[in-house]
Order: C-alpha cells, then structure tokens, then sequence
C-alpha cells in the first residue's frame, strides 16, 4: 500500500515504494501474458480518464490496465466537454465529485493543473503527464523495463538525450533513477537545456560520443516542436546528424547497452529508424507492454490506499 491517497509525481516517492510498485507491476506482466488477463482488484470502482492533451499510449494503456483490473472505465472527450465551453478547471472537479468516481486519471497541458484538481476532488487522482512537470507512470515503466533487461535497478549509467528542457518523461526519470543510485547523464543541445539543471546530481553534456561513452542504458527523447517557441535547433537535419540516435554514435555506449523511447518516435530525428526496430537493442515496444503493467499495479496500490487529501508530490 502507498503511504498517500494520489500519485503526481515521483519527486515524493520513497526508494521502497518505487521498489513496491515495481515489484506488483511483474506479477501484473505475468497476468497480461495468460489467456485470461483479467482480476478484480477495482471490480465496483470507477476510473475516469480525462485528457486534455492528445495522446495514444498514455490514454489507451490506462484504459486497458483498468478495464483489466475490473474498473468500471469511461474516457471523457476534454475537446468536447464544458471546459471548451469556458468551464474553469474546479467547477469540472465538482462535477467531477457530484458522480462519486473512485479513480481520476488526468493529463494536462499545464504544470500543476492535476495538483489543484487533487486538492478539489473526493478520489485519487494519477498524473498522465502535466505540462513540463512531472510523467510519474511513464519512469516507473521505464525503470521496470530497465530492471527487466539489466536484472537490476542501481549502478547503472543511463543517458537521457534530446529535447530535456521540454520533457517531463526526462524529469521524472531524473527523480527515479537519482533515487535508485544511478549515474544520470543527459545529451542534447544547449538550447534544450533546462538552466539550473546541472544543480539536480546529474552529468550534462552537449556532445554524443562523450555522453554515451560507457552507457548502459540510451534514453532518447522526442523532440517536442509544439512546446517551443523560438529557433532552439539549426534545423531538423542537423538535429539529426549531432543528436540522432544510430549505430555509430551508440558504438560510444556499452555493447550490450540498451535503446529506449517514450514515444511517439520522430523517425530519422532522434533515431534511425533500422535501429528503433533493431530488437537487440531497442526495447522500445518492451516499454509499451509495461506501460499497462505498470499503470495496472498503480491504480491496484492507490485502489487500497488511505482515504485521505495528501499527495505523492512535491
């Protein structure tokens, strides 16, 4: 059982409870592997998914993992709903507790958005991603996937490269992976660089072959052009040939290092293609089935949590 009532981020989450999670989320692989991938963990319970921001993976692996855990699930169309309409953000909470749901899993353009609607609402709320905050599910996948392909979770070197000041995937993986006791290093362009981040316990670097040199794990990021507003890359080309993932830059990384991405992929921008689909190294399509894992075991955790207004979030 987690010691808080919602899940906002990773920042609050103590060594042992991500070691909790994760360990629930295997036996969560296992299910999803047999003929019946079904359990009644949240049979009765309500799960709301809201989405302000589009999103595939995120919204389809939380629907999956509750429908597969018994919930009663409905996706509510945001584009389509009061908010559109000039509906403020706690009015929609109030609504929200007027229909008694048991979980509230929201995503957000702007940081901090699924805090204020946690201090406003009677049932836990789960983090989908807000703004350039925090993606708690989304590193807890991957530190699974990791641990799953290394046989451990501490001591590794992990390159995280691309766009990190836009990416709340780079964040939350910053918190994790600094918790469990790895060497953080993250690669990209200077102009991507959040300022201050050299503070956080973490090497950054804007050169490749220096970045990864010894990694055990490569962690590309998409470049986010919709979050940005002036010139922070020469050219998408360029982009490419400094910053794209192939198999000459990672010749710097360990011969058994392994490649990841969050998703949705810029082919031929952060990584080559050949590689992304390269299933010795890249276990790209391994963080997607962990995603519903993952997802499932939170909600099952938060399902039996305390009933009360505190949050995993700082």
């Amino acid at each position: 059982m987690l010691t808080s009532r919602h899940l906002l981020g990773i920042e609050g989450l103590s060594k042992d409870e991500i070691t909790q999670i994760l360990d629930l989320s295997e036996t969560y692989v296992r299910q999803n592997r047999q003929a019946n991938k079904h359990s009644n963990a949240l049979n009765g319970l309500t799960q709301v998914n809201m989405f302000f921001e589009a999103s595939t993976r995120t919204q389809a692996s939380f629907e999956i993992a509750g429908k597969r855990l018994g919930a009663d699930v409905m996706n509510m169309s945001m584009a389509a709903s009061s908010i559109s309409k000039g509906e403020t953000l706690i009015d929609t909470a109030m609504t929200l507790n007027a229909m008694h749901p048991d979980l509230l899993v929201v995503r957000h353009p702007h940081s901090g958005a699924v805090a204020l609607l946690a201090e406003k609402v009677n049932c836990a709320v789960l983090n989908a991603g807000d703004g350039q905050h925090e993606h708690p599910t989304q590193a807890l996948l991957d530190a699974l996937t990791i641990r799953r392909a290394k046989g451990r979770l501490h001591r590794l070197t992990i390159a995280i490269c691309g766009d990190i000041a836009h990416s709340r995937v780079a964040r939350s993986n910053m918190f994790l992976l600094g918790k469990m006791e790895n060497r953080v290093r993250l690669i990209g362009p200077r102009t991507l660089m959040p300022s201050g981040i050299d503070q956080l316990g973490v090497e950054v670097t804007d050169n490749m072959a220096e970045g990864l040199k010894g990694a055990d794990v490569v962690m590309m990021l998409r470049l986010q052009k919709e979050r940005m507003d002036g010139g922070f890359i020469p050219s998408t080309r360029e982009y490419y040939h400094r910053w794209g993932l192939d198999n000459a830059k990672l010749a710097n990384a360990k011969p058994d290092a392994i490649v990841m991405h969050p998703g949705p992929m810029n082919r031929g921008v952060e990584i080559d293609g050949v590689l992304a689909d390269d299933l010795n190294r890249s276990v790209i399509q391994d963080q997607v089935e962990m995603g519903v894992a993952v997802r499932m075991a939170v909600m099952d955790l938060l399902a039996r949590g305390p009933q009360r207004k505190e949050a995993i979030y700082v």
